[in-house]
């Protein structure tokens, strides 16, 4: 068999059509035809083409899983999510985060430091629902934990309740205390921190303090 055209591939760029005895045959990332000096009338065995398309399938599973890791940290789960979506083999898909973890590009602790840290700078939850959310992106139950222990949710439930003050500042006592606690758990933290947020945002507003005490807040 005989190379008798190589051409940029219409509308991918970086990709080349190879053509073999006047045939379209294959296409490749560009990088790999130069590596491989691919040129018309070079011979090319089956052999070859094969060990291209294959090196080029991985660099395209390397690509799409580089381009997530680029623009914010991942688990492995949505990393093997990804790819998966995009019909990726299954071996492929292993070796491929295998190599990820091996160049510390893919690491759980990481991402899972990552995200408390977002999450408690941009919308501040409780551990408890810090932990379920990276159990749930598949973060081991021990790696999201030390995680999450890195909030305060005393703080966090302060910040957060601090925020939606203004739009219950003119609720009686037991509805202010109602809506707030409810949101607070909503968002994972426990009764003990409700309450005594409820109870510090109360007070702040200068609210009568003799009608916290008379609801046993």
């Amino acid at each position: 068999m005989i190379i008798t055209a190589v051409e940029r591939k219409p509308k991918r760029r970086g990709r080349v059509d190879v053509y073999v005895d006047g045939a379209p045959a294959f296409d490749v990332a560009r990088s790999i035809a130069t590596s491989h000096g691919l040129r018309p009338g070079m011979p090319i065995a089956r052999e070859q083409i094969d060990a291209m398309v294959a090196a080029d399938v991985r660099r395209q599973a390397l690509d799409v899983a580089a381009a997530m890791l680029a623009r914010r940290p991942h688990s492995e789960r949505e990393v093997r999510l990804r790819l998966k979506q995009r019909k990726f083999e299954p071996a492929l898909v292993d070796e491929t985060v295998r190599k990820l973890v091996s160049a510390k590009l893919l690491d759980d602790a990481e991402f899972a430091r990552s995200w408390t840290e977002s999450r408690d700078r941009t919308s501040p939850r409780g551990q408890r629902l810090i932990v379920q959310e990276l159990r749930a992106n598949g973060v081991e139950a021990g790696v999201a934990q030390e995680a999450a222990s890195a909030v305060s949710d005393e703080d966090a439930a302060y910040r957060l309740a601090s925020r939606r003050l203004r739009s219950l500042e003119r609720l009686e006592h037991d509805a202010f205390r109602n809506r707030l606690g409810a949101y607070l758990q909503r968002r994972g933290f426990g009764w003990d921190i409700c309450r005594a947020t409820v109870a510090r945002c109360w007070r702040e507003l200068g609210r009568d303090a003799a009608e916290e005490e008379a609801v046993g807040l």
